[in-house]
Protein backbone atom coordinates (compact mmCIF):
# COMPACT_ATOMS: atom_id res chain seq x y z
CA UNK A 1 0.00 0.00 0.00
CA UNK A 2 1.19 3.52 -0.71
CA UNK A 3 2.03 6.19 1.82
CA UNK A 4 -0.28 9.18 1.34
CA UNK A 5 1.01 12.48 2.68
CA UNK A 6 1.06 16.23 2.28
CA UNK A 7 4.09 17.56 0.44
CA UNK A 8 6.15 20.09 2.39
CA UNK A 9 9.16 22.32 1.72
CA UNK A 10 12.04 19.94 1.10
CA UNK A 11 9.94 17.64 -1.12
CA UNK A 12 10.44 19.73 -4.26
CA UNK A 13 12.86 17.40 -6.04
CA UNK A 14 10.80 14.36 -5.10
CA UNK A 15 7.82 16.01 -6.79
CA UNK A 16 9.83 17.26 -9.77
CA UNK A 17 11.32 13.82 -10.45
CA UNK A 18 7.80 12.39 -10.71
CA UNK A 19 6.38 15.21 -12.83
CA UNK A 20 9.29 14.96 -15.28
CA UNK A 21 7.87 11.57 -16.28
CA UNK A 22 4.68 13.36 -17.45
CA UNK A 23 6.04 16.65 -18.76
CA UNK A 24 3.37 17.73 -21.25
CA UNK A 25 0.42 17.29 -18.87
CA UNK A 26 2.15 18.55 -15.71
CA UNK A 27 2.93 22.16 -16.60
CA UNK A 28 0.55 23.73 -14.07
CA UNK A 29 1.92 21.55 -11.26
CA UNK A 30 5.56 22.15 -12.18
CA UNK A 31 5.20 25.87 -12.77
CA UNK A 32 3.10 26.56 -9.68
CA UNK A 33 5.40 24.85 -7.20
CA UNK A 34 8.34 26.74 -8.67
CA UNK A 35 6.46 30.03 -8.41
CA UNK A 36 5.13 29.57 -4.88
CA UNK A 37 6.83 26.58 -3.26
CA UNK A 38 5.11 23.81 -1.31
CA UNK A 39 3.45 26.02 1.28
CA UNK A 40 -0.21 27.01 1.25
CA UNK A 41 -1.47 30.16 2.92
CA UNK A 42 -3.77 31.04 0.01
CA UNK A 43 -1.40 33.22 -2.00
CA UNK A 44 -1.29 33.27 -5.81
CA UNK A 45 0.00 29.96 -7.27
CA UNK A 46 -0.02 28.23 -3.85
CA UNK A 47 -1.83 24.97 -3.24
CA UNK A 48 -2.17 21.93 -1.01
CA UNK A 49 -0.25 19.02 -2.59
CA UNK A 50 -1.11 15.44 -1.64
CA UNK A 51 1.10 12.64 -2.97
CA UNK A 52 1.06 8.85 -2.99
CA UNK A 53 4.48 7.28 -2.48
CA UNK A 54 5.79 3.77 -3.06
CA UNK A 55 9.36 2.96 -2.00
CA UNK A 56 9.87 6.66 -1.22
CA UNK A 57 9.03 7.70 -4.80
CA UNK A 58 5.95 9.70 -5.74
CA UNK A 59 3.57 7.79 -8.02
CA UNK A 60 0.58 10.17 -7.91
CA UNK A 61 -0.16 13.75 -6.90
CA UNK A 62 -3.16 16.07 -6.66
CA UNK A 63 -3.09 19.75 -5.77
CA UNK A 64 -5.93 22.06 -4.77
CA UNK A 65 -4.86 25.59 -5.62
CA UNK A 66 -5.54 29.10 -4.34
CA UNK A 67 -8.04 29.69 -7.17
CA UNK A 68 -10.07 26.54 -6.47
CA UNK A 69 -8.62 24.45 -9.30
CA UNK A 70 -7.89 20.78 -8.60
CA UNK A 71 -4.95 19.68 -10.76
CA UNK A 72 -4.06 16.00 -11.03
CA UNK A 73 -1.23 13.82 -12.22
CA UNK A 74 -2.34 10.52 -10.77
CA UNK A 75 -2.12 7.49 -13.04
CA UNK A 76 -2.63 5.41 -9.86
CA UNK A 77 -4.23 6.11 -6.45
CA UNK A 78 -6.22 9.01 -7.88
CA UNK A 79 -9.21 8.80 -5.48
CA UNK A 80 -6.93 8.83 -2.44
CA UNK A 81 -4.87 11.88 -3.38
CA UNK A 82 -7.80 13.88 -4.76
CA UNK A 83 -10.12 13.36 -1.81
CA UNK A 84 -7.46 14.21 0.76
CA UNK A 85 -6.27 17.30 -1.15
CA UNK A 86 -9.80 18.73 -1.27
CA UNK A 87 -10.59 17.80 2.33
CA UNK A 88 -7.37 19.33 3.63
CA UNK A 89 -7.50 22.57 1.61
CA UNK A 90 -11.04 23.50 2.75
CA UNK A 91 -11.50 25.31 -0.58
CA UNK A 92 -14.37 25.46 -3.02
CA UNK A 93 -13.72 23.47 -6.20
CA UNK A 94 -13.80 25.82 -9.19
CA UNK A 95 -12.51 23.34 -11.78
CA UNK A 96 -10.31 20.36 -12.60
CA UNK A 97 -7.33 20.03 -14.94
CA UNK A 98 -4.93 17.26 -15.93
CA UNK A 99 -4.74 14.29 -18.29
CA UNK A 100 -8.21 13.96 -19.82
CA UNK A 101 -9.02 10.47 -18.54
CA UNK A 102 -7.93 11.42 -15.02
CA UNK A 103 -10.10 14.54 -15.05
CA UNK A 104 -13.13 12.40 -15.88
CA UNK A 105 -12.39 10.09 -12.94
CA UNK A 106 -11.78 13.06 -10.64
CA UNK A 107 -15.25 14.44 -11.40
CA UNK A 108 -16.74 11.10 -10.36
CA UNK A 109 -14.59 10.80 -7.24
CA UNK A 110 -15.63 14.27 -6.05
CA UNK A 111 -19.31 13.67 -6.81
CA UNK A 112 -19.31 16.42 -9.44
CA UNK A 113 -20.06 14.41 -12.58
CA UNK A 114 -23.43 16.17 -12.98
CA UNK A 115 -22.51 19.59 -11.61
CA UNK A 116 -23.19 22.41 -14.12
CA UNK A 117 -20.09 23.46 -16.03
CA UNK A 118 -19.00 26.40 -18.14
CA UNK A 119 -16.26 24.35 -19.78
CA UNK A 120 -15.91 20.55 -19.93
CA UNK A 121 -13.39 19.69 -22.63
CA UNK A 122 -10.95 17.04 -23.75
CA UNK A 123 -8.54 19.41 -25.45
CA UNK A 124 -5.78 18.68 -27.96
CA UNK A 125 -2.20 19.06 -26.75
CA UNK A 126 0.23 20.75 -29.12
CA UNK A 127 4.02 20.97 -28.80
CA UNK A 128 6.74 22.98 -30.55
CA UNK A 129 10.52 22.86 -30.32
CA UNK A 130 11.37 26.56 -30.45
CA UNK A 131 14.23 25.86 -32.83
CA UNK A 132 11.45 25.00 -35.33
CA UNK A 133 9.39 28.15 -34.70
CA UNK A 134 8.07 29.61 -37.96
CA UNK A 135 8.02 33.42 -37.86
CA UNK A 136 4.97 35.00 -39.57
CA UNK A 137 6.08 37.39 -42.34
CA UNK A 138 4.30 40.40 -40.78
CA UNK A 139 6.26 39.91 -37.56
CA UNK A 140 9.54 39.25 -39.34
CA UNK A 141 9.18 42.40 -41.45
CA UNK A 142 8.26 44.65 -38.53
CA UNK A 143 4.79 45.36 -39.91
CA UNK A 144 3.54 44.23 -36.49
CA UNK A 145 5.50 44.26 -33.23
CA UNK A 146 5.22 42.14 -30.10
CA UNK A 147 6.13 43.68 -26.74
CA UNK A 148 5.33 43.86 -23.05
CA UNK A 149 2.29 46.04 -22.37
CA UNK A 150 2.64 49.57 -21.05
CA UNK A 151 0.85 50.50 -17.83
CA UNK A 152 -1.46 52.91 -19.64
CA UNK A 153 -2.77 49.90 -21.62
CA UNK A 154 -3.89 48.00 -18.51
CA UNK A 155 -7.48 49.31 -18.69
CA UNK A 156 -7.79 48.05 -22.26
CA UNK A 157 -6.20 44.71 -21.37
CA UNK A 158 -8.57 44.31 -18.43
CA UNK A 159 -11.47 44.76 -20.86
CA UNK A 160 -9.90 42.17 -23.17
CA UNK A 161 -9.38 39.77 -20.27
CA UNK A 162 -13.04 40.06 -19.30
CA UNK A 163 -14.11 39.52 -22.92
CA UNK A 164 -11.84 36.45 -23.19
CA UNK A 165 -13.22 34.94 -19.98
CA UNK A 166 -16.80 35.51 -21.11
CA UNK A 167 -16.31 34.19 -24.66
CA UNK A 168 -13.81 31.38 -24.15
CA UNK A 169 -14.44 30.31 -20.54
CA UNK A 170 -18.18 31.15 -20.37
CA UNK A 171 -17.83 33.23 -17.22
CA UNK A 172 -20.21 36.01 -16.19
CA UNK A 173 -18.96 39.49 -17.02
CA UNK A 174 -19.34 41.27 -13.67
CA UNK A 175 -17.40 43.50 -11.29
CA UNK A 176 -15.69 40.54 -9.62
CA UNK A 177 -14.40 39.32 -12.98
CA UNK A 178 -13.13 42.80 -13.84
CA UNK A 179 -11.24 43.01 -10.54
CA UNK A 180 -9.72 39.54 -10.90
CA UNK A 181 -8.69 40.36 -14.47
CA UNK A 182 -7.03 43.58 -13.37
CA UNK A 183 -5.10 41.71 -10.67
CA UNK A 184 -4.09 39.05 -13.20
CA UNK A 185 -2.82 41.68 -15.67
CA UNK A 186 -0.76 43.36 -12.94
CA UNK A 187 0.67 40.04 -11.75
CA UNK A 188 1.60 39.02 -15.30
CA UNK A 189 3.31 42.35 -15.86
CA UNK A 190 5.33 41.93 -12.65
CA UNK A 191 6.67 38.59 -13.91
CA UNK A 192 6.85 39.54 -17.63
CA UNK A 193 4.62 36.68 -18.72
CA UNK A 194 2.25 38.45 -21.13
CA UNK A 195 2.59 40.33 -24.44
CA UNK A 196 0.60 42.45 -26.84
CA UNK A 197 0.85 42.77 -30.60
CA UNK A 198 0.71 46.31 -31.96
CA UNK A 199 0.15 47.70 -35.44
CA UNK A 200 1.83 51.10 -35.32
CA UNK A 201 0.68 52.06 -31.82
CA UNK A 202 -2.62 50.17 -31.77
CA UNK A 203 -2.86 46.96 -29.67
CA UNK A 204 -4.50 44.24 -31.75
CA UNK A 205 -3.84 40.93 -29.92
CA UNK A 206 -2.72 39.53 -26.58
CA UNK A 207 -1.15 36.36 -25.19
CA UNK A 208 0.17 35.05 -21.90
CA UNK A 209 2.05 32.07 -20.50
CA UNK A 210 -0.11 30.29 -17.93
CA UNK A 211 2.85 28.13 -16.91
CA UNK A 212 6.54 28.84 -17.27
CA UNK A 213 9.72 26.87 -16.57
CA UNK A 214 13.35 27.57 -17.50
CA UNK A 215 13.16 25.22 -20.50
CA UNK A 216 9.47 25.06 -21.43
CA UNK A 217 6.44 27.38 -21.46
CA UNK A 218 2.71 26.81 -21.81
CA UNK A 219 0.62 29.22 -23.89
CA UNK A 220 -2.67 30.37 -22.39
CA UNK A 221 -5.25 33.06 -22.97
CA UNK A 222 -4.63 34.13 -26.57
CA UNK A 223 -7.09 36.90 -27.46
CA UNK A 224 -7.79 38.89 -30.59
CA UNK A 225 -10.75 41.31 -30.38
CA UNK A 226 -13.45 40.51 -32.97
CA UNK A 227 -12.70 43.65 -35.01
CA UNK A 228 -9.12 42.48 -35.59
CA UNK A 229 -9.72 38.81 -36.34
CA UNK A 230 -8.84 37.09 -39.61
CA UNK A 231 -5.61 39.04 -40.07
CA UNK A 232 -3.12 36.56 -38.60
CA UNK A 233 -2.56 38.59 -35.44
CA UNK A 234 -2.98 35.64 -33.07
CA UNK A 235 -0.16 33.66 -34.66
CA UNK A 236 2.07 36.74 -34.66
CA UNK A 237 1.55 37.54 -30.98
CA UNK A 238 2.19 33.92 -29.98
CA UNK A 239 5.28 33.73 -32.19
CA UNK A 240 6.54 37.02 -30.75
CA UNK A 241 6.17 35.77 -27.18
CA UNK A 242 8.03 32.59 -28.08
CA UNK A 243 10.87 34.51 -29.72
CA UNK A 244 11.29 36.36 -26.43
CA UNK A 245 11.18 33.09 -24.47
CA UNK A 246 13.71 31.51 -26.83
CA UNK A 247 16.08 34.42 -26.24
CA UNK A 248 16.06 33.47 -22.55
CA UNK A 249 16.92 29.82 -23.18
CA UNK A 250 13.45 28.29 -23.37
CA UNK A 251 13.54 25.30 -25.73
CA UNK A 252 9.93 24.15 -26.06
CA UNK A 253 6.35 25.38 -25.88
CA UNK A 254 3.12 23.49 -25.36
CA UNK A 255 -0.55 24.47 -25.38
CA UNK A 256 -3.96 22.90 -25.37
CA UNK A 257 -6.98 24.01 -27.38
CA UNK A 258 -10.53 22.88 -28.05
CA UNK A 259 -10.93 20.13 -30.62
CA UNK A 260 -13.64 22.21 -32.32
CA UNK A 261 -11.54 25.40 -32.52
CA UNK A 262 -10.18 24.82 -35.99
CA UNK A 263 -9.14 28.46 -36.49
CA UNK A 264 -6.88 28.36 -33.44
CA UNK A 265 -5.44 25.01 -34.49
CA UNK A 266 -4.62 26.40 -37.94
CA UNK A 267 -2.91 29.42 -36.40
CA UNK A 268 -0.78 27.26 -34.12
CA UNK A 269 0.13 24.81 -36.87
CA UNK A 270 1.20 27.70 -39.10
CA UNK A 271 4.00 28.61 -36.67
CA UNK A 272 5.13 25.02 -36.21
CA UNK A 273 3.01 23.46 -33.45
CA UNK A 274 2.05 19.79 -33.86
CA UNK A 275 -0.29 17.59 -31.84
CA UNK A 276 1.31 15.24 -29.31
CA UNK A 277 -1.42 12.60 -29.39
CA UNK A 278 -2.39 13.33 -25.77
CA UNK A 279 -5.56 15.01 -24.55
CA UNK A 280 -5.73 17.51 -21.71
CA UNK A 281 -8.86 17.66 -19.61
CA UNK A 282 -10.23 21.02 -18.51
CA UNK A 283 -13.40 21.46 -16.46
CA UNK A 284 -14.57 24.85 -15.16
CA UNK A 285 -17.66 24.63 -12.99
CA UNK A 286 -20.54 27.10 -13.12
CA UNK A 287 -20.01 28.93 -9.83
CA UNK A 288 -23.23 30.97 -9.94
Amino acid sequence: MPTIRTLQPGDEMLLENFLLQHIDTSMFLRSNWREAGLVDVGERFQGTYIAALLDNNIVAVAAHYWNGMVVVQAPVYLPEVVQIAVAQSHRTISGIAGPAAQVEVTKQVLGLAHHPTNIDERELLFSLALSDLQIPPALASGEVKCRLPHQEEFDLLTEWCVAYNVEALKQSGNTDLSLSCRHAIEARQATARHWILVVEDTPVAYTTFNARLPDIVQIGGVWTPPAFRGKGYARSVVAGSLLEARSHGVERAILFTQQTNLAAQAAYRSIGFRTTGEEFGLVLFDMK
